[in-house]
């Protein structure tokens, strides 16, 4: 059996799209190339890319429809480059959506928000920008628009990044830190390249399950990838953060019973595989059943992974791994996933629902000592009555008057009206510890 911490915690939440073609022009722009686009080939990249730098637009689009947010001048859909998360972090594109508020910007131009997802899954038909009625993953891509489109009525643009392989060509790699948090910032980059009198240099992330993990390692890398871009990182949200990878792994691989959690056994392995393809195969890790059902990660989201027809009908235990699959370097691509080991200079609000029963809150509040012991400035936050998906609404009130002192640098003239509340750290806690001093 599964320990209950562990159970708790046995499931996420994050992403997909489409694949095409296209003919490109010179770039007028700059920073955009000027495309001939045809809608059902939007996701296929120019081959080869051009040498541009990350950011730079490949092409852009209105984006109509469920996928779009409310209360928005403009919905794009986007394809920008970027690079792999993997070994030589290759130049690849990804797709996204930029949002920007209704009326006139600013002087300063609008405060941007990158928004990273959560768990959707691995094919390409799950990701956000591709969202339409009757989609497996709709439920999930909707989950966070209320949220999202409170920050745009309070005149913050918004960007979301579909992740690498999510929409585009390329198996999306799960969980694997610097994929993600490329794409989550090289969005930023694209929408000054097509918007940049109107939008603020200022930025903040945010990020939910598979997304808050992304989100914080997006924060710990933007220092040294947008050194010389000019952008500030004011503050970084992230919603019940993914953690405990390779716990969460191993106690799947041992379940004796079907589970519908057991689609993020594969999910797992796509991230791990992608940070070290050369030693690290399907072939060699999984025995031939597990083998067999891996392959669906690239037509099926989690929720028709967690089906009977899929891994939600496999019993795990003696069925995954072979008995000589290469575990050490397994082990080191899903410790690589961990948050809580990251250094972050940039202000931090974890935030956690009390009744989650994917993220457990004890893998949470470990993730802020972590964090903390490295220096973080961390503000944690739990909400007593929200679960997995509650805790995007409880802490909207919460949320929108931490950004929006970041932006602006005024604390909240009234107390902020919430179920969520700060959650200080047991006694003996550091508060934070200089970044020099950690180990």
């Amino acid at each position: 059996m599964m320990a209950a911490s562990y159970r708790s915690l046995w499931a996420l939440t994050t992403l997909a799209i489409l694949p095409s073609a296209c003919a490109h022009r010179a770039p007028s722009t700059p920073g955009v190339m000027d495309v001939d686009w045809d809608v059902r080939e939007f996701y296929r990249p120019p081959s080869p890319l051009p040498n541009e730098a990350p950011g730079f637009v490949l092409g852009h689009e209105t984006l109509t429809g469920l996928a779009a947010l409310e209360g928005t001048k403009l919905n794009e859909r986007v394809l920008y480059l970027s690079n792999s998360g993997g070994p030589g972090e290759a130049p690849i594109a990804v797709s996204g959506i930029i949002a920007v508020p209704e009326g006139d910007a600013p002087t300063e131009g609008w405060p941007v928000v990158t928004w990273a997802h959560g768990t959707l899954g691995i094919a390409d038909k799950c990701a956000p920008s591709r969202d339409e009625l009757g989609a497996s993953a709709h439920w999930y891509n909707q989950a966070p628009h209320r949220l999202l489109n409170q920050f745009l009525k309070q005149g913050w643009a918004v960007v979301m990044s579909d992740y690498e392989g999510l929409g585009t060509p390329g198996r999306h790699p799960y969980l694997l830190g610097n994929s993600q948090a490329y794409g989550v910032l090289d969005i930023v980059r694209a929408a000054h390249a097509l918007h940049g009198g109107k939008l603020s240099k200022k930025f903040a992330i945010v990020g939910h399950s598979q997304g808050g993990q992304a989100a914080l390692f997006a924060a710990a890398r933007a220092p040294g990838r947008l050194k010389d871009d000019g952008l500030e990182l004011v503050g970084v949200v992230a919603y019940a953060p993914a953690s405990a990878m390779e716990a969460l792994f191993y106690a799947g691989t041992a379940q004796t019973t079907t589970s519908p959690n057991a689609a993020f056994m594969p999910l797992f392995l796509t991230g791990a595989i992608a940070g070290n393809p050369s030693e690290l195969t399907p072939e060699n890790i999984l025995q031939t059943g597990a083998q067999q059902l891996y392959a669906n990660v690239d037509t099926q989201c989690r929720t028709e992974l967690s089906e009977t027809g899929s891994w939600g009908g496999f019993v795990p235990a003696g069925k995954v791994l072979k008995l000589n699959a290469p575990l050490a370097k397994l082990n080191a691509q899903l410790r690589a996933m961990e948050p809580g080991v990251l250094t972050l200079t940039t202000p931090v609000r974890l935030v956690q629902g009390g009744q989650d029963e994917r993220v457990n809150p004890a893998q949470t509040a470990l993730v802020s000592a972590g964090l903390i012991s490295r220096g973080a400035q961390v503000e944690y936050v739990g909400c007593p009555v929200a679960d997995h998906f509650g805790v995007l609404g409880d802490d909207i009130p919460g949320t929108l008057a931490w950004l929006k002192q970041r932006f602006t640098g005024e604390a909240p003239s009234e107390p902020v009206r919430s179920s969520c509340q700060r959650i200080d750290p047991p006694p003996g806690t550091p508060q934070s510890v200089p970044a020099s001093q950690a180990r």
